[in-house]
């Protein structure tokens, strides 16, 4: 740790320099972010003489597996270049605080680790379920003051919430339990506060993407030990940037349209005795097809055969990366959009037709890529964000095209980050 004062020094001497330029494209516009942040925390909690820890933890993109987590199946993610950063010190007392940008303060007790209703919905309950776990893992808690600001954009896919979630389980981890608890670990102890203390049922996905970073392919076969597996290939060096492209649709009132996709896979996987078509085999699904129909629906079936295909997608996407197929990779990834969009139906919210928003965000999307790249939706789907991967020689067209339709900023262009949890 270093005092304000000298990371300040450092940053505008040009030392953090490197390590910034491992995380990020923009390193000017970043140093900036983590000045910012030092000020921050100076002028909420104290003078510039205190010791403090700079971190970060990054938001997260899916790119293979779309809604293939919840049974059990098999998810490509990776984490990507914008983040929420964190300045940390210990504090003396027993008390945990956090500061937001833009946000009042949490504080959170640490011998008063029990469920706060009141807390439901809100980060206090993320913070104060991470500390629970690490209590109940027999990690011994101090109290720390940590200020934070965010450019992970909310309600874009990229999981905010997530990236909060790791960033203070990391912490912990780092400052009172010697960094024991693995990405792994890191991402249960969030998906555990999101769970029973933000009252959010949540996956595995988001949390394990951002403490792994860069990209990770995720089999859930076993939901409780994920077989994690990092994909080495250099994103930079494939001529596309990833684009994720905001629609501008609203997710408040779909609630039942994402739970109606485990709810219709359930009715199959139960009709053999089973909770998750993972346990299923595909053979066997597809000949009892005729009976499925009248048990559950033809949505249902559709729903299912993309399951079955999208999750035997991912090692195949990983498999071309591996082997620096890149247009192969694309091709696959063009793959599960159509799926998504013909199978899964997860683009235009049932009944709905003056606004379908991500429908039309896919067609700009075939428009301006020109059969190169690739496109699907991105996520849960029914509103929110679109993916693409666009060559760098189309994407100023791209981009201008696809914001004269959407609006100014609706059209992300992000990387793939090579590091998950960090520590400056």
């Amino acid at each position: 740790m270093k005092t304000i004062k000298q990371w300040t020094e450092d940053f505008s001497a040009g030392k953090i320099d490197p390590e910034l330029k491992k995380l990020y494209n923009e390193t000017e516009v970043n140093k900036n972010r983590y000045l910012e942040v030092l000020k921050g925390f100076e002028e909420h909690f104290g003078k510039d003489d205190r010791e403090v820890m700079l971190c970060s933890a990054p938001g997260r993109t899916e790119i293979g597996g779309n809604h293939t987590d919840h049974q059990h199946g098999r998810c490509l993610a990776g984490s990507v270049n914008l983040d929420i950063i964190a300045a940390v010190s210990v504090n003396g007392t027993d008390k945990v605080r956090v500061k937001s940008k833009g946000y009042s303060e949490d504080e959170i007790d640490i011998n008063d680790l029990e469920i706060h209703q009141e807390e439901i919905n809100k980060s206090a309950s993320l913070i104060r379920g991470v500390l629970k776990k690490f209590s109940e893992k027999g990690c011994k808690l101090a109290g720390i003051d940590v200020y934070t600001t965010s450019n992970v954009l909310k309600g874009s896919g990229l999981s905010s919430s997530a990236a909060y979630e790791v960033l203070i389980a990391s912490v912990i981890n780092h400052l009172f339990n010697e960094d024991k608890s693995t990405p792994v670990e890191i991402a249960g102890i969030s998906q555990y506060a999101e769970s029973v203390y933000f009252g959010k049922p949540c996956g595995l996905l988001d949390q394990t993407a951002s403490a792994a970073g860069n990209m990770v392919e995720m089999d859930f076969d076993d939901p409780k030990n994920p077989k994690i597996t990092n994909v080495d290939f250099d994103f930079s060096k494939s001529g596309h940037a990833l684009c994720i492209i905001d629609t501008g649709a609203d997710h408040s009132d779909l609630t039942d349209e994402y739970a109606a996709i485990p709810n219709e896979l359930k009715i199959i996987s139960n009709y053999y005795g089973k909770d998750v078509l993972r346990e299923v085999p595909k053979e066997v699904f597809m000949a009892d097809i005729p009976k499925l129909r009248s048990i559950a629906g033809d949505r249902a079936v559709l729903r299912g055969v993309h399951f079955y295909n999208d999750d035997a997608r991912v090692p195949k996407q990983v498999e071309a990366l591996k082997n620096k197929d890149f247009d192969e990779f694309l091709k696959l990834v063009n793959e599960s959009g159509r799926s998504s969009w013909m199978y899964l139906q997860n683009v235009v919210p049932a009944g709905c037709k003056k606004h379908q928003d991500v429908a039309l965000a896919l067609m700009l999307c075939e428009n301006f890529l020109k059969g190169k790249g690739a496109f699907r939706v991105h996520g849960g789907g029914f509103a929110g964000t679109v993916q693409a991967f666009v060559p760098f020689d189309l994407l100023d067209e791209f981009k201008s095209g696809i914001e004269a339709v959407l609006g100014e900023n609706s059209c992300h262009v992000l990387s793939i980050r090579p590091a998950g949890f960090h520590i400056m």
